[in-house]
């Protein structure tokens, strides 16, 4: 196998049929030592992290598969804490889409003047452009547009895929009694066959999750879904 690539929460590294090996790390985004999926930088590290967030990835990766959502997904290894995946184009330099159902995180920091902390949202998508010096800025769909990064119609095809997956996530996470405010997705295109597909993980540390109004972190969240 060859690096091909040092991510913040996960190493890449290429296989052969068009596929790549995703590593999980322990490290996890925040800020001053304090867990944040929204951040753009590694704030600490924390024992256990890379296999709590395969062991959730694997599982909502498996159910999306099973209802037909173009996923990049091929299998996981919980021991050797790696997952196959179909290689994927990125959209320009890479793209996050996040979706929203409360307000809180960087939406009430930025709006905080027209909402209260915890106000609901009518499943919210937003997407902002991976680029850490710029902090990671939201774009809109004609800005994606004009700057070739997105076509409308594939705008479009995102927002419908986003709202499918999370919604299928939240309703997964109450039957648990746990209640997710918002979660960060990525896409991008099969390399084979150009499809827009989910691709990354899908796990603590993408998502906020409550339970009885209750923060739930990344790892207790693993333990309380999956246990």
């Amino acid at each position: 196998m060859q690096l091909i690539y040092t991510g913040k929460t996960k190493d890449v590294y290429s296989v052969d049929n068009n596929q790549v090996l995703l590593k999980f790390k322990d490290d996890v985004t925040g800020e001053d030592g304090v867990f944040d999926p929204g951040a753009n930088t590694v704030g600490l590290t924390i024992e256990g992290a890379g296999k709590s967030g395969l062991k959730m990835t694997k599982h909502f990766f498996e159910i999306l598969n099973s209802l037909n959502i173009p996923t990049h997904y091929v299998s996981a290894d919980l021991d050797e804490v790696s997952m196959t995946v179909k290689q994927a184009k990125v959209f320009g330099k890479g793209l996050e889409v996040i979706c929203r159902y409360k307000a809180v995180g960087s939406f009430f920091r930025r709006y905080g003047a027209y909402c209260e902390q915890g106000q609901p949202l009518d499943t919210f998508v937003e997407v902002t452009i991976k680029d850490d010096e710029r902090g990671d800025p939201t774009i809109s769909e004609d800005a994606l547009a004009m700057l070739g990064i997105l076509s409308n119609e594939e705008y479009q095809t995102l927002k419908t895929l986003t709202k499918k997956i999370c919604d299928i996530v939240k309703a997964e996470l109450a039957k648990k009694g746990l209640e997710l405010y918002d979660i960060k997705l990525e896409f991008g295109r099969d390399a084979v066959t150009n499809e827009i597909i989910l691709i990354d993980e899908i796990s603590g540390g993408n998502m906020r999750v409550y339970k009885n109004g209750e923060y739930i972190a990344p790892l207790d969240l693993e333990k309380d879904f999956l246990g």
